[in-house]
């Protein structure tokens, strides 16, 4: 009989792959089990394109299992291969420490932390890594990994192309090493990866077999790629993050109402946990009424990542700013000291809504930018100064300017 657990995670499309999925079905039948999922701290923030395993980690966490989080604070040092062409830069101590903090964050909007069976724990791999001095890790674990079961990793085969490192080429190796910690100390039998890991996962339980004559399993879930259908990440520009810091429950919110039709589904499948049954009526709306079952994605979404003051707080600023009520107090907001007026484009990219003056003309002379609801389209226009100024780019990004006095 199939896992209940099982049923809701496929029906919400979050399954890709399994190790051996018959076996982990009897295994969740069972009783409770302990899995965890991991991120390289190479940002101090998880993104939208990281949240699918962990959305996957809550509902084993709903279903009484016990989560553990990793971050990768030795892996981090390394430079995961998968999926790129050229090797991660190195980060300082300093770096790699304020982005496990910040992964900590994150992690504790989605899961409960605690001493309870089921509570999430955080572990860091750099924990048992740095007590390995190079000897002892080729001693333990050299004769465990056969060089051409390594190059038959698409995330090696792709990275040989551009002069892979021996650094990188021993990136899994530490991956499953810290598969094979974990169910050793926690009784881990589950991993929990995006697609692009599996080859990554794989090794470890191929690791814990040898060693400990175990099976243990990998659960994989597809990758979230954007309307161009690139992959969500940090790399590719087009980062959401998670952390109010970085990105605001307001733009956040925003993320989500603007989901594309065709996306609507399966983002309320995999990003909210409202039921199935109540999903299936919101994706049968169409035309302007599908408009309503995206601010129902936004605010659910926002609400499990912010909270639901943010959430709410997200949504009237939204209904503010569309139903044609101006700003309000929850709109994005940026000070400026304003000692005088100022050319429009100097003007945006001050307030931070472009990188360049270069991309901030091109948006004025394509009529794209509204200044206290006129359009501008001359790249000399000058800003008066003012004590507040509503800037507004496209159809969907709003900004308040308040002047620093």
């Amino acid at each position: 009989m199939q896992n209940e657990l099982l049923r809701e995670l496929s029906a919400r499309g979050f399954l890709n792959q399994c190790s051996n999925m018959d076996a982990l079905n009897d295994a969740l039948n069972n009783g409770k089990i302990t899995v965890y999922v991991g991120s390289d701290p190479t940002a101090d923030s998880l993104h939208v394109g990281h949240l699918v395993p962990v959305m996957m980690m809550r509902w084993f966490q709903h279903f009484g299992h016990r989560p553990l989080m990793l971050v990768g604070g030795a892996t981090g040092r390394i430079g995961d291969p998968s999926g790129r062409d050229t090797g991660r830069p190195m980060m300082t101590e300093e770096v790699l420490a304020k982005n496990v903090a910040g992964l900590k964050k994150s992690y504790s909007a989605f899961l409960k932390f605690g001493d309870g069976a089921s509570d999430a724990i955080l572990v860091d791999n750099y924990d048992w890594h740095r007590e390995f001095s190079h000897l002892d890790f080729l001693r333990d674990f050299g004769t465990d990994f056969t060089v051409p079961r390594m190059l038959s990793m698409e995330s090696v085969k792709r990275r040989l192309e551009n002069g892979m490192t021996f650094l990188e080429f021993n990136y899994m190796t530490f991956q499953a090493v810290d598969y094979l910690t974990l169910h050793k100390k926690y009784g881990c039998n589950l991993q929990i990866c995006g697609a692009d890991q599996w080859g990554n996962a794989i090794m470890g339980v191929e690791l814990i077999r040898k060693k400990l004559g175990h099976e243990v399993f990998v659960l994989s879930t597809s990758l979230i790629t954007d309307s161009n259908g690139n992959k969500i990440g940090k790399s590719a520009g087009n980062a959401v993050w998670v952390n109010a810091d970085k990105t605001s429950p307001y733009e956040y919110y925003q993320y989500f109402r603007n989901t594309p039709d065709d996306l609507v589904d399966k983002f309320l499948k995999l990003f909210t946990e409202i039921p199935l049954t109540e999903i299936e009526k919101l994706s049968k709306l169409q035309g302007a009424e599908l408009n309503e079952a995206k601010k129902i994605l936004a605010f659910s979404a926002t609400e499990i990542a912010h909270g639901t003051v943010a959430a709410q707080s997200a949504a009237d600023a939204a209904a503010a700013l569309f139903g044609g009520g101006g700003a309000s107090a929850n709109t994005p907001t940026v000070e400026l000291e304003m000692s005088g007026d100022m050319g429009i484009v100097d003007f945006l990219c001050a307030v931070g809504l472009f990188a360049s003056k270069s991309d901030a003309r091109r948006n004025i002379e394509q009529g794209g930018i509204q200044i206290d609801g006129v359009r501008i389209t001359d790249p000399k226009h000058i800003v008066a100064k003012s004590d507040e100024i509503m800037v507004q780019r496209g159809k969907k990004v709003f900004l308040r300017v308040l002047n620093k006095h």
